[in-house]
């Protein structure tokens, strides 16, 4: 099989570089570019500049924004009491699709790692405290990952900010539609530990 042009194999080794982008399907979606209207391509390659350019993070929270502060700091309906925490800005876009959870958020930055040496003093964690000092905060929600690193985070955030506010986690279960033959013995634990009374 004769090789790739030089171009067509560096798209495909950038393409492979996003998230969820494997090497087949980096490979179509390069052959599908370089084959694709002209117009189509330029209009694509603008969008990502224009994005890169303008999109930064909210001064405030940390979540991905194209005005200061975000969309969320400004509500004024939103509820000032309760901060959400989580551990990257993508994370606020998920909780916000649920559309139930209506306070602010503070994004982290990641998490304690010591085997990546990524420690507390690398997260935003002195910018919540600042938050929590200045904002009538009533109550930090942590919704950071349920491995081993988002606990030892959940936890140390839990003992650093224990003193004048409820800190709260959220529950760790089966997803919907799941059967619990697909559940690990952690998950059902979790699932199990966060039961509630039905209404």
């Amino acid at each position: 099989m004769p090789s790739l042009p030089e171009p067509l194999l560096e798209l495909i080794a950038v393409l492979n570089k996003l998230p969820g982008i494997g090497p087949r399907s980096a490979e179509r979606i390069a052959l599908h570019l370089v084959q694709t209207d002209p117009a189509f391509a330029q209009r694509l390659s603008q969008s990502v500049l224009e994005a890169r350019q303008r999109i930064r993070e909210c001064s405030l929270c940390g979540g991905l924004t194209e005005r200061d502060p975000c969309r969320i700091c400004d509500d004024p309906h939103r509820d000032t009491s309760l901060i959400c925490v989580v551990e990257r800005a993508v994370d606020i876009l998920a909780i916000e699709k649920a559309g139930s959870f209506r306070g602010r958020y503070h994004v982290l930055g990641g998490r304690i790692s010591p085997t990546n040496a990524v420690g507390p003093e690398d997260l935003r964690i002195a910018d919540l405290e600042k938050r929590l000092a200045s904002e009538p905060v009533k109550e930090v929600v942590l919704a950071l990952g349920s491995d081993v690193e988002g606990d030892a985070t959940s936890f140390y955030l839990a003992k650093r900010l224990a003193s004048g506010v409820r800190v709260t986690r959220i529950a760790h279960g089966l997803p919907a539609g799941a059967g619990l033959d697909f559940a690990d013995e952690v998950t059902l634990s979790r699932a199990l530990e966060g039961r509630r009374e039905i209404q």
